[in-house]
């Protein structure tokens, strides 16, 4: 031991007398580290020194041996005598609270502590829980969808309880450790046969502690309903109907696990002119008899962009599809895919005389050519 530890009074610090038993400084020790503990006082440069000072002196007087050697060496030191041997922070069994769990010789003060300011990191008892992953749906329009687009969400989600901080305890109390599952979370029950089956501990539900006067927000569970708005940004090319994953935008996790996931399922409003197919947007472009028959070069509109020209060669039939490259919706490497250009012969419904007399002169050059003359020309 260091010198300076025999000029403390550890009894003194934790207010036990010399001939105290282990419960009584373990009782002693747990009422003044809730009084003391950084996570109670935040900030409080006094309270950290304070609960230094008093998880020293437990650290000290919570083990048998090291209490009897503490014991004798005070009175070899008050009488004069030697120092022996037991070292602080960094000699072996050393004492450090380096703003996270407090250690000493082995002894760890988190399982004492289990649970008692709701900190995940500092508590073993208490299992750590990844947070619930939420769902969620966007309705977007085709332009959006297609360059992307950054809209508010509303979630609800469970999240530990804003009174205790997801202890479930309440005001002034802790959670004991679970007695069934001895902090896990977890039991393991026989199946019948040589196989154990492992499952949430029925008594504590799978948090690992045990509240006995719960809190009155979230009656003992730590969990509340908890409602906010979060500006999700949709990629660039979102089908509709398509599920779009957002790490760790979901419900928090308790006793320091990690966030869940926010799923957003996006729902794509149609457009009045253009389609998709994969990643190409689809356009039905009319043309008129006369540009399929002697060819044509049309004008055909892009999405958010300038028209693309497109050659409709002589003979074309009415359903053929032409490609505008790089014209579509962006993949997911970066590239745009096409555009799909299906034309639509269209025939009028009403001529003038003009155009009457040119349909009859083309009937009269076309002498008599039959185009159904297949369909009669026998076979199966």
């Amino acid at each position: 031991m260091n010198n300076e530890w025999f000029e403390k009074d550890f009894y003194k610090i934790l207010g036990v007398s010399k001939d105290a038993s282990a419960s009584d400084i373990k009782k002693a020790y747990r009422k003044l580290a809730r009084d003391h503990h950084p996570d109670a006082k935040p900030g409080d440069k006094a309270a950290e020194e304070k609960f230094k000072e008093i998880s020293e002196a437990y650290a000290v007087l919570s083990h048998a041996d090291k209490r009897k050697e503490y014991d004798e060496q005070r009175a070899m030191f008050s009488s004069g005598g030697g120092f022996g041997g037991f070292g602080r922070q960094g000699s072996g069994g050393g004492f450090g609270y380096p703003g996270g769990t407090t250690t000493t010789g082995g002894f760890d003060f988190s399982d004492l502590l289990g649970g008692m300011f709701g900190g995940g990191s500092r508590t073993r008892s208490a299992p750590a829980r990844r947070g619930a992953d939420v769902e969620s749906e966007a309705t977007l329009s085709f332009d959006d969808a297609i360059s992307g687009v950054t809209v508010p969400l509303r979630t609800t989600s469970d999240e530990p309880c804003p009174t205790c901080h997801g202890t479930g305890a309440k005001a002034g109390t802790v959670p004991r450790v679970c007695p069934n599952c001895e902090g896990s979370g977890m039991q393991t029950s026989a199946s019948g046969g040589l196989f154990a089956m492992t499952e949430p501990c029925d008594v504590c539900r799978g948090r690992g502690l045990v509240v006995d006067d719960p809190c009155g927000t979230c009656h003992g569970s730590g969990r509340a309903t908890s409602s906010r708005t979060m500006q999700v940004r949709i990629p660039a090319g979102v089908k509709d109907g398509q599920r779009i994953r957002l790490k760790g935008k979901g419900a928090k996790g308790e006793n320091g696990g990690p966030s869940g996931d926010l799923l957003v399922t996006v729902h794509v409003q149609p457009h009045r002119v253009f389609g998709r197919k994969g990643d190409n947007l689809t356009i039905t472009v009319p043309v008129a008899f006369d540009e399929a028959a002697l060819g044509a070069e049309i004008a055909v509109p892009t999405l958010n962009g300038a028209p693309v020209r497109i050659k409709v060669p002589a003979g074309t039939p009415n359903g053929r599809t032409f490609r505008a490259r790089g014209k579509g919706a962006p993949r997911k490497d970066g590239t745009k895919a096409d555009l799909l250009v299906t034309v639509e012969v269209q025939v009028p419904s009403a001529l003038t005389e003009d155009a009457r007399a040119a349909v009859e002169s083309f009937r009269t050059a076309r002498d008599g050519d039959d185009p159904r003359a297949t369909l009669f020309s026998g076979g199966a």
